[in-house]
This record gives structure tokens, C-alpha cells and sequence, in this order.
């Protein structure tokens, strides 16, 4: 069994290819039942969020071509363009990863929170897709635990950052005070809750938030005391506001460079600060080409980011050294279990040879043979059939160098350590070994 991950992200491709590249959530379960079929796979579950989309899976072979493959053609992409700018890992430096994305150490702003959730989500949606099994459950539930672990033994928590907070700290650079300022957030999600907190803490005052789902948006307006209106009003608020950021999980663009061009004329051309936060893109990139507007995606914030991440250095180092114990100690644990079934295949074959003895001894007995002869020609040969195939391989690999087969055999049976010249002498005289077949009992 291989365990394997691969996918891009914000290290290895553009937000141009990422949002062709993303799955949207309602599509995601479909899409787990295709790449399984596909390529084969056994278990599978698929991570999509801004910055990455991962495919997580265990099959007999590990032929990435064929998952990246299955990709292209789902997202109508060109193979030699995905493959490119993606990235694959096998068993134990799978394992690695995906600790490492679900402790925040792989993401835009090393250790944000909200893709430990987002892979629990992904987790989730794949035990409802019906693709995952034992083998990924267990890698997710000790996943979890080190992302946990990390969280609460690490400092990488303190302070939290995130995208949301790059944004709200950018509009903070270009606003010199930000309370006679008016925002207009687009979308009511996680994101978007986010980055309507770190505004209100900036000392916004004033925010609107619109969304597909009225009802959504009013929970989220109602908790920072902002109005709520549908994404058709979204047009008119531009006309005041002067900050607008937007996440959505919308496939395509919620806002059109017509519209905000028309806005910007009633607006005078007073200036108007935008940050893209979706993937897909929820603003059309044309709109950065209009005077007054000042446009930026996530991979925009990336300067910003990187000034938050050179204070949590140190509690990274500290996580990778969990994350590095995590990985050895589930890979580890695969490696019992491997054991594990082997020792039961052993052990059924041992008691079918001695069933079968048995057997023959209980048939010879009702024929009126002698106890004493017939226990005796049972444990010959039970003996014989338990000793001939080690004895034959034992000698096979020695002739062949492969001396550490022997020690192997040694500290299985725990026989005492034996000069090697003695050794090497009486391994010259040893008698055949005793064939294998049945004896007459």
C-alpha cells in the first residue's frame, strides 16, 4: 500500500492556474467517486481552499501521472501545464506534509488557524463520498492530534495571523485611521467573519456585508453591528464605501469591471481599496486596469505575510520537531500493522499443518496403532513441515551472501550466539533438509 499526496499551492502556482484548479464544495464528493475510478485509488479525499488544492490518497502503485491526469481533463487544463507547478509526496514524506499543512506550517501565513478546519472538512466530505477507509482514517486521526499538539505546545498560536488579518493590516497602510472609513465585505463565511473582527478592532465603524444567502449575511452584519444586503446591491453600495474585500466560493466573478466602472463615475473617482481574497476570483482582474482602484489578490499580500512570519520562526522549529516524531511515529505504527498481518497469515498456516497432523494421528489411533508410535510420527512431522521451508531459504540465502538472513532466523528464535569459525564448520556438515511431504503414520 502507498500512501500519496500531491496538488499545488501558493509556492508553486500563480492564482491564475490555482482558481482553474479549484473544486467547488458541491462538486467535491462527485469528484472523490471520479479520481477513485479513474486512477484507481483505494481511499482518497481532496483538500481545495485558496491556496491549495491537494489530492490525499493510498493505492497498490502510485502513478501520479494518472491522478494529474484525471485532473487536466476534469478542469479542462493542459497536462504539461499542471504538471509543471505540481508537487508529489509518497508514504512517509506524505505523511510529513499533511502534518505540516494542518499545523499551518505550509501555508501563506505560517501558522494560521483555519486549514486545520478546512481539512477536517475535507475529511469530513470524503467519509460521506464513501472514499475513505482504514488507511487514510488513521492518517487523519493522528494528523489531527500532532496539528493539536503544535497548536498547544508551540507558540505559533500567539497573536494569530492570517490572510484576512495581511488584508485588514494593508488597508491600514493605506488609510492613515481607518474609523471614518466604510467597508463593504462580500460573502459571510469563515473569511470573511475574520476579516470583519480584525476591521471592527482597526476601528471600523461602519460595514456592510453582502452575500447570496441574506439570511447569512445578516447573522454576520447583526455580530458586528453592520447592514446586510443581497449580492444584486452590491453595484449601488460601492458608490460610498471605501473598502471592499471579498471571499465568496463563487465559481465565477460576483463583481464586473462594468459595474465598478459605473461606481467610480458616480463616486467622482474618489479612490477605492479592493482585496480579493477568493479562489477563484470573486473581482475581475480587469478591474486593477480602472483609474482610482487599487486591487490585490491574495498573492498580492504576500509581503505583508512575510513580515508576520519571521516572528514565528522559532515556534516553527519547535513544531517540525512534533511534526518529524508524528510522521515517524504513524509510519511506525503502519509498519506494526503490516506485521501484524503477516503474523496471522503464519499463525493460519501453522494451525491448518497442525490440524491436519492431528488429523491423521486420530485416524491412525481409531485403526488401532500404537499411541506411543502414533505421537510420535505426528511431532516428526509436524517438525519436519514446520523446519523444511525456513531450512531451504536459510541455506538459499546463505549460498547467495545474504548472511543476515541467518541472524534474522537467530533472533527470531532466540537461539545463543555461536562462534562464527564453529559456525561455518558445522554449517558444512548440516544433513539435508527433511522433505516436507507427509509422513505415514
Amino acid at each position: 500500500m502507498t500512501l500519496l499526496t500531491l496538488g499545488i499551492n501558493h509556492k508553486t502556482a500563480p492564482v491564475a492556474i490555482r482558481e482553474r484548479v479549484a473544486f467547488a464544495p458541491e462538486d467535491l464528493k462527485e469528484a472523490l467517486r471520479q479520481v477513485c475510478s479513474a486512477s484507481q485509488l483505494q481511499e482518497a479525499a481532496i483538500l481545495s481552499t485558496c491556496n491549495r488544492t491537494e489530492v490525499y490518497c493510498s493505492a497498490e502503485s502510485s502513478d501520479a501521472r494518472r491522478i494529474l491526469a484525471w485532473m487536466s481533463e476534469y478542469h479542462g487544463l493542459n497536462l504539461a501545464e499542471l504538471e509543471a507547478c505540481s508537487y508529489m509526496y509518497r508514504d512517509e514524506a506524505a505523511v510529513r506534509h499533511i502534518m505540516r499543512v494542518a499545523s499551518g506550517l505550509d501555508s501563506m501565513v505560517l501558522g494560521e488557524p483555519q486549514i486545520l478546519g478546512q481539512l477536517k472538512t475535507a475529511y469530513a466530505v470524503a467519509q460521506d463520498a464513501g472514499c475513505v477507509g482504514g488507511f487514510l482514517d488513521r492518517l487523519f486521526q493522528r494528523t489531527f492530534s500532532v496539528a493539536k499538539r503544535v497548536r498547544t505546545e508551540t507558540r505559533i498560536g500567539e497573536n494569530p495571523v492570517s490572510v484576512a488579518y495581511a488584508a485588514v493590516h494593508l488597508a491600514q497602510r493605506i488609510f492613515s485611521d481607518l474609523h471614518d472609513t466604510r467597508a463593504l465585505l462580500v460573502g459571510a463565511g469563515e473569511t470573511i467573519e475574520l476579516v470583519a473582527r480584525h476591521l471592527k478592532e482597526a476601528g471600523v465603524r461602519q460595514m456592510t456585508v453582502a452575500n447570496r444567502t441574506l439570511t447569512r449575511a445578516q447573522a454576520v452584519a447583526a455580530e458586528f453591528g453592520g447592514r446586510a444586503i443581497p449580492l444584486t446591491d452590491i453595484p449601488k453600495a460601492l458608490e460610498e464605501v471605501d473598502i471592499l474585500i471579498a471571499s465568496t466560493a463563487s465559481q465565477l466573478p460576483v463583481l464586473g469591471k462594468g459595474a465598478v466602472e459605473r461606481a467610480m463615475k458616480v463616486r467622482k473617482h474618489r479612490p477605492i481599496f479592493m482585496v480579493d481574497l477568493a479562489v477563484p476570483r470573486d473581482i475581475e482582474e480587469e478591474v486593477a486596469d480602472l483609474a482610482d482602484v487599487f486591487l490585490y489578490s491574495v498573492d498580492d499580500l504576500q509581503q505583508v505575510i512575510e513580515e508576520n512570519i519571521r516572528s514565528r520562526q522559532g515556534a516553527a522549529e519547535e513544531a517540525e520537531h512534533l511534526i518529524e516524531a508524528g510522521a515517524a511515529e504513524f509510519m511506525h505504527h503502519l509498519r506494526s500493522l503490516n506485521a501484524v498481518s503477516v503474523l496471522r497469515q503464519f499463525r493460519e498456516q501453522a494451525e491448518a499443518t497442525r490440524d491436519q497432523e492431528v488429523a491423521k494421528a486420530l485416524k491412525a489411533l481409531e485403526r488401532g496403532n500404537s499411541p506411543e508410535q502414533v505421537l510420535q510420527a505426528m511431532a516428526r512431522a509436524l517438525t519436519n513441515k514446520f523446519l523444511h521451508h525456513p531450512s531451504v531459504q536459510v541455506r538459499k540465502a546463505s549460498a547467495e551472501g545474504r548472511l543476515e538472513v541467518s541472524d534474522w532466523l537467530r533472533e527470531l528464535h532466540q537461539l545463543p550466539p555461536e562462534d562464527a569459525g564453529i559456525s561455518l564448520m558445522k554449517s558444512e556438515k548440516l544433513p539435508p533438509a527433511e522433505s516436507s511431504s507427509d509422513d505415514t503414520v
